[in-house]
């Protein structure tokens, strides 16, 4: 799947038009033009980067039906576990505030040509599949949407997803995956034509990833809203530092052992933007010229890594790496 930036424009200042409370511990928001101007389109999958406060960016997918201009929606769940993003927008982002948003990007979109989709959704990672949902029903498509929670009472978007008819269905677990879904059953034998895409928690994500690991290549999709645990990296090259060099003035960057690739430039004066750290939401990705790279990110295709990186995860194996910038 590639990344594409779907508006070519700077950050957006949006209107906090709504604040609802869609499920227990769920707010959705409603972003608007201040103008009423109608707002740059997006596809299925999509997601903006949300400057929740100072120094503090997070990614959140639009879950509202991609025909929409007049508004995105994004969906949070507060986690009280996490890194303090969500329990700050759930804290600070009222009604009729002003919000940065940056233009859409999409690392998750649908993929073409399949007689039919399974959407399988854990939690809140119904948000990305929701917008699809939207988009196959208007394209007429043959598909089905698995919403997988503890309780009734823990699923979000019930009159929207009430629309999308016998296309929707729930799998409560009383908070024991043992009583919710068989994964592993469903996916057992993949039909002809058919893609998967699935997006929630960790232990979620593993359990799709292990289920659908003998379905045909280029079939099955996913999106993590949280880095999984990376095993180490195998090249035993990428521990090593080494100089990464800037195409257009020459200028040569040491990147020490261990260190992030992206603070070295950003420490060298090199204008690089980032946001997740993590690899996942492609903010900081750069082609590059030359070199080999130890590749620990979670959004690039195998095409695209032939010619991009994501400097907040990915380091050079070789003494030299080049950088389009």
């Amino acid at each position: 799947m590639s990344t594409t930036t779907e508006h070519g424009a700077g950050p957006l200042e949006l209107l906090v038009r709504q604040v609802r409370a869609e499920a227990a511990g769920i707010n959705a928001y409603e972003l608007v033009e201040p103008d009423g101007r109608p707002l740059p389109p997006f596809t299925a999958g999509a997601h903006i980067d949300v400057h929740v406060a100072p120094g503090l960016v997070r990614q959140y997918s639009l879950c509202n039906d991609p025909a929409e201009r007049h508004r995105y929606v994004i969906a949070v769940l507060r986690d009280e576990g996490g890194r303090g993003g969500s329990r700050a927008v759930h804290e600070r982002i009222r009604v009729r505030d002003r919000v940065a948003v940056s233009a859409p990007r999409n690392h998750f979109a649908l993929a073409g040509g399949a007689r039919k989709v399974v959407l399988l959704a854990g939690g809140i990672g119904v948000t990305p599949l929701k917008a699809m949902a939207h988009s196959l029903q208007a394209a007429g498509a043959d598909f089905e949407l698995h919403y997988c929670a503890k309780a009734p009472e823990c699923a979000a978007f019930g009159d929207e997803l009430s629309a999308l008819g016998g296309h929707v269905h729930y799998h409560f677990d009383g908070g024991d995956p043992a009583n919710g879904l068989d994964i592993a059953g469903m996916l057992a034998r993949p039909a002809a034509d058919t893609h998967l895409y699935y997006c929630g928690p960790g232990g979620f994500m593993k359990a799709c990833g292990d289920a659908s690991a003998h379905w045909p290549a280029g079939t099955v999709h996913c999106e993590h809203f949280k880095a999984p645990t990376a095993p180490a990296s195998t090249a035993g090259s990428a521990t090593a530092g080494y100089i990464a060099q800037i195409a257009s003035t020459g200028l040569e960057v040491s990147v020490d052992a261990g260190q992030n690739l992206a603070e070295a430039l950003q420490a060298a004066g090199v204008a690089l933007e980032t946001s997740c750290q993590s690899g996942l939401c492609g903010t900081c990705k750069v082609r590059y010229l030359s070199g080999e790279v130890d590749h620990q990110d979670y959004i690039l295709d195998e095409a695209e890594r032939q010619s991009f990186l994501t400097p907040c995860v990915s380091r050079a194996c070789g003494e030299l790496l080049v950088l389009d910038l």
